[in-house]
């Protein structure tokens, strides 16, 4: 089948790499939970008052959880490269990755939800200012999406 003319040319642009991932980004900004983060400015000033020992101690487990999933995934894939073992990264991977998720669900325990919810919201306001800043243009309090 053939196509001709501007009805072949938007069929090659919809497909292309870059009208994917603009599709993916503006997908990205419609959620709920992304958007909110987003257009409150999430921040850690909630911080700022003394908190608890054992909040102390779930955030730190939180950030810990972080460190050890997917940096330690990839340091195992490169001692099984340089090693020539893949039984390394086949089994270690997913026993890393799942204990970070295990530390992961630790951390928010300890922590308390309020707290967690502050950190994600605002961990996630700063992954996506990051790798998709073209897509967030914060004006005031409200984020619009750059199409």
């Amino acid at each position: 089948m053939q196509t001709t003319g501007s009805q072949g040319s938007s069929i090659i642009k919809s497909l292309s790499l870059k009208g994917i991932f603009n599709s993916f980004n503006r997908r990205i900004i419609q959620i709920p939970f992304v958007r909110s983060a987003i257009e409150e400015r999430a921040d850690l000033s909630a911080f700022r008052a003394r908190p608890t020992p054992r909040i102390t101690a779930g955030i730190i487990v939180i950030i810990l959880s972080y460190a050890i999933g997917w940096p330690v995934v990839s340091i195992l894939g490169i001692i099984s490269i340089k090693t020539g073992k893949p039984g390394i990264l086949l089994i270690g991977g997913p026993l890393v990755y799942g204990f970070s998720h295990l530390t992961f669900i630790l951390g928010m325990y300890l922590a308390g939800m309020k707290y967690t919810l502050i950190f994600l919201k605002w961990a996630t306001r700063m992954a996506v200012e990051r790798f998709l800043p073209q897509q967030t243009a914060i004006s005031g309090n409200s984020a619009e999406i750059n199409r």
